[in-house]
C-alpha cells in the first residue's frame, strides 16, 4: 500500500514548474505570459538566455528522474514503477500547483528515462542530439526522440508495462507539440 503513494508524490513532484521558479527567482517575466508562452526551457532561453534555460532544463529532468530513483530504490513492482513515471510526467504538463497550465515535457520525460534505466536515457538523449545536429531544429529532435522511445524501452528494458507507459508519454508529447508539427510541415519551424 505505501507503494502507491509514490504515485501522487510523482504527481506533486512534476507539478513543480522549474521555468516558472527560475524565472521568479532570476527577476525575469512569468513565462507563461512571454515569449511563447509555454513554461519550458526553450521559452525560458527567449526570455532569460542559456544560463535560465539550463537551470530549467535541469530542474525540469530532476523532477522525472528523482521520483523514478525512490520508486526503483524501493523495489516496487514493474506496473507502480510504470505509474510513478506517468505521474511524473503528467505533473509538468498539467501541474496542480499551476492551475494545470504546464509545459510540453521534453525534459521531465529525459528524467523518467534516465531514472528507469541510464542506457534508455543516454540513448534517447542521444537521437535528440543527432537529429538536432543534422537539422539544427529542436522540437524536431524532442519529437523524433519521443517516438522512437518506446522502441527504445522495450528492446533496452524489456518491460510491457513500461513499454506501454513509454507509448502513451510519445503520444502526449506529440500531441503537446502539435502546433511545432504543423510549422514543421509548413516550413517555419526554427
Amino acid at each position: 500500500m505505501m507503494d502507491w503513494l509514490l504515485v501522487p508524490l510523482a504527481y506533486l513532484t512534476g507539478s513543480v514548474s522549474s521555468a516558472i521558479i527560475v524565472c521568479k527567482l532570476m527577476g525575469l517575466a512569468d513565462p507563461r505570459e512571454s515569449g511563447s508562452g509555454n513554461p519550458g526551457a526553450t521559452n525560458v532561453m527567449r526570455i532569460g538566455g542559456k544560463k535560465a534555460a539550463a537551470i530549467t532544463l535541469l530542474g525540469d529532468a530532476l523532477k522525472g528522474l528523482l521520483p523514478v530513483l525512490l520508486a526503483k530504490a524501493l523495489g516496487v513492482d514493474s506496473l507502480v514503477l510504470s505509474l510513478v513515471v506517468f505521474a511524473a510526467f503528467v505533473g509538468h504538463l498539467y501541474p496542480v500547483f499551476f492551475e494545470f497550465k504546464g509545459g510540453k515535457g521534453v525534459a521531465t520525460s529525459l528524467g523518467v528515462t534516465l531514472g528507469v534505466a541510464w542506457l534508455l536515457g543516454l540513448v534517447v538523449s542521444g537521437t535528440w542530439f543527432v537529429v538536432y545536429k543534422l537539422g539544427k531544429i529542436s522540437s524536431l529532435a524532442a519529437l523524433v526522440a519521443a517516438t522512437l522511445t518506446p522502441l527504445y524501452v522495450w528492446l533496452i528494458v524489456g518491460d510491457v508495462n513500461l513499454t506501454l507507459t513509454f507509448t502513451v508519454i510519445s503520444l502526449l508529447l506529440l500531441w503537446r507539440h502539435k502546433s511545432n508539427i504543423q510549422r514543421l510541415l509548413a516550413g517555419q519551424e526554427s
